[in-house]
């Protein structure tokens, strides 16, 4: 028999708080979602309570736990307010570099399994990003090395479909997800949580905290590298992304004309305030070769990626044609790195990819300190 949303109120409204009263009763309890005995929610705390609160969480978690037909509980502590430290941190490249490990006095994840994580990012949407990023994780792959997919936009995931992957994750003790795979890929993204159909209106703190989960909370393993494919701007995500996790670099992906290069700006700027290294802008789009003459057509334009990336001082990855194979591959789950391995576009996505593990690999031989320059 399947938990219903009564039930798990009912079993909440036994957790007391330090202060007194319970958790339903003071309005703490929001974002509550049921899908087939697997239970969500989070408790809204100040951010100064959060040490005080993290018993509360887990009695929560526990007692929704232990109700007949629930698989599993994730509950998530999410505050209103950024905590002081947080804004503080904003403001400014407050942030020590490293990999993996977690800073003291910080909140910066702990993620020893992972070699590298990196960001796949755009100043805007409808620029191919997802695409690339999916073929990335996948020329990754191809060249030898182990790699993780995270689709970290919470509101509009695409990577289940980019990557071929259906169903729901499973958990072997009801808190640790274990990763979807495919392509030798594993992959996690909240459309393998959620309806395709079904859209998140959630606020600001609650994506966070869904974003830390599907990095903390999930089986990686040992990888040598994390592709995270964020979301189109600089919001809420990439904030989160670029001060509570580890990343060893972002990678700018932008067509070549001057409104979508105008936002590429932004997000590189962005990445380069919170000490997140760019590791260099691919141009996607970056031209039309008719598949029947042969005729090239710089439809975006070409070439200001080029352009862009030496006038900020960093490193032109390679540029990716606007051609219907990528769309339809990407569209039908085997992308075309997979499908086609032999084409001139996944020798293109190989040779990106190459130049970004290269970029990785050198850094970390290095260990040495680094510069920013505003």
């Amino acid at each position: 028999m399947a938990v219903t949303e009564t039930q798990v109120i009912e079993a909440l409204r036994a957790i007391r708080m330090p202060q007194g009263g319970d958790i339903v009763a003071a309005g703490m309890v929001s974002g509550l979602a049921l899908r087939d005995g697997h239970i969500s929610f989070a408790i809204e705390v100040n951010p100064a309570q959060a040490p005080v609160m993290e018993p509360v969480r887990k009695a929560a978690e526990k007692a929704v736990t232990d109700l007949p037909g629930v698989l599993s509980a994730t509950v998530v502590l999410t505050a209103h307010r950024a905590a002081p430290q947080t804004a503080q941190r904003a403001s400014g490249p407050q942030r020590p570099h490293g990999h993996g490990h977690a800073q003291p006095g910080g909140n910066r994840l702990n993620l020893p399994g992972i070699k590298h994580i990196i960001a796949v990012a755009s100043g805007k949407g409808g620029v191919g990003k997802s695409t690339t990023a999916a073929n990335l994780a996948l020329a990754l792959h191809v060249n030898g090395l182990k790699v993780g997919l995270l689709d970290a936009d919470v509101y509009g995931p695409s990577q289940p479909r980019m990557m071929g992957v259906k169903g729901r994750p499973t958990s072997k003790d009801g808190k640790v997800m274990e990763p979807m795979e495919n392509h030798g890929i594993k992959v996690m993204s909240m459309g393998f949580l959620i309806d395709e159909e079904t859209p998140m209106i959630w606020r600001g703190p609650m994506v966070m905290s869904a974003i830390t989960q599907l990095l903390r909370d999930v089986a990686w393993g040992d990888l040598d590298i994390l592709v995270c494919d964020l979301p189109p701007g600089t919001g809420d995500t990439q904030l989160t992304m670029s001060q509570n996790v580890p990343l060893s670099g972002a990678v700018i992906v932008s067509t070549p004309q001057d409104i979508a290069l105008l936002d590429a700006k932004k997000g590189l700027n962005m990445f380069r305030k919170v000490d997140v290294p760019v590791l260099g802008i691919i141009e996607n789009m970056s031209y039309f070769a008719c598949p029947n003459c042969g005729h090239r057509s710089d439809i975006f334009a070409h070439g200001g990626a080029r352009r862009e990336a030496e006038r900020f001082g960093v490193d032109f990855l390679g540029e990716i044609p606007l051609d219907i194979t990528i769309r339809e591959t990407s569209d039908g789950g085997h992308p075309i790195v997979v499908s086609d391995p032999k084409s001139p576009h996944a020798a293109a996505y190989r040779e990106i990819a190459q130049r970004i593990w290269a970029k990785l690999a050198g850094a970390q031989a290095r260990q040495g300190p680094r510069i920013v320059i505003q």
